[in-house]
């Protein structure tokens, strides 16, 4: 992953400030200078090479670890306040002093390492114990940030939703899948280059829509690592919500606590459910297996068949749901024919 210039800048001014303040320091004590800068050098090297070992250790990791050491600490410290060094066979012992320094010494290192670990591989919502408020910030779900992959943007359908005021909340999407777009895009085939020419222009149609706030997401996760893999692992990093039309990315991400937004999902629970008896308009626009039928579809998909209505062809008639049939091809509808001048029943 390449280095921001904003941090090798940083290194830069330490490393500079390292070498003069060696510098300053030798002359202070009257040593010659070049051994201070030699030492600054040194030094501004190790801890350079120490921040460029810790980039892929976020924020997050650190508040955990300093959490995690803080009550490692604190227990290490209640082991040595219990009186144990009081006891007759320490203070009896010519060594006592030295004995219970390397103890107590021991004692805050492994408990704080184990502090450290614990913490690190702890989910978010167990300190939710220490700080009430991380709970509360999940389930206010309209502050969460929404989470976009690759599919879901060359959908198409998202401004549309967005601007029918049923989606809410930050938009983000990371460098990744804006990289796999732009590959998409480049592509030599002609319909994966299609594809990514038309998430492209989604991504900046949402830049434009009033109200949206849309971010990208710069990398912060393992390199390497499949996207769907890092899709995740971002999520839950931000705490965010993921909008995909993948199904098998969205079991994925809900076996590890994302919550997961799929368009398809939506669409089926606003499927209209026909009963027996219910009317509607119907355009025919193809004749049916038998002579007699002919078919039409619902703006779902959706397949009626209606009997008594291969005159009717390119017309639209009322209908009334006769019975339906669920098939391994999805759901069919079998509707009669409403005579004209026949108020349909409601």
């Amino acid at each position: 992953m390449p280095v921001p210039w904003s941090i090798r800048l940083a290194r830069t001014l330490f490393f500079t400030l390292a070498v003069l303040l060696g510098a300053a320091i030798a002359a202070g004590f009257r040593q010659p200078v070049w051994v201070g800068t030699l030492f600054g050098a040194a030094a501004g090297t190790l801890f350079v090479t120490v921040d460029a070992l810790l980039a892929k250790f976020s924020f997050r990791e650190f508040s955990f670890s300093t959490l995690g050491l803080m009550t490692g600490l604190f227990c290490a410290w209640l082991v040595t306040m219990i009186g144990i060094f009081d006891l007759p066979w320490f203070r009896g012992h010519e060594d006592s002093d030295a004995i219970r320094s390397i103890i107590e010494v021991g004692t805050y290192l492994v408990f704080g390492f184990l502090g450290i670990t614990l913490a690190l591989r702890s989910e978010r919502d167990q300190f939710s114990f220490i700080i009430p408020y991380v709970r509360f910030r999940r389930d206010a779900s309209e502050g969460e940030p929404m989470l976009l992959d690759t599919n879901v943007i060359i959908d198409g359908r998202l401004p549309g939703v967005f601007a029918t005021g049923f989606l809410t909340g930050n938009f983000v999407i990371p460098r990744f899948i804006l990289d796999e777009l732009q590959r998409m895009a480049d592509s030599r085939d002609e319909i994966k280059g299609a594809r990514g020419r038309r998430g492209l222009d989604c991504v900046q149609l949402l830049r434009e829509t009033r109200g949206v706030s849309l971010s990208i997401h710069e990398n912060g996760v393992q390199q390497g690592d499949p996207v769907d893999a890092q899709l995740v692992t971002l999520a839950r990093e931000l705490n965010a919500r993921l909008l995909t039309n993948d199904v098998n990315l969205g079991k994925v991400a809900r076996a590890r606590s994302v919550t997961v937004l799929n368009f398809n999902d939506l669409a089926a629970a606003l499927h209209p459910d026909l009963c027996p008896g219910d009317s509607l308009d119907l355009a025919l626009v193809k004749p049916g297996k038998e002579r007699h039928q002919a078919l039409g579809y619902l703006p779902n998909g959706t397949m009626i068949v209606v009997n008594h209505g291969a005159q009717f062809l390119g017309e639209t008639v009322a209908v009334t749901v006769s019975s339906s049939l669920q098939t391994s091809a999805g759901r069919m509808i079998f509707a009669e024919m409403i005579p004209r001048g026949t108020a349909p029943s409601s």
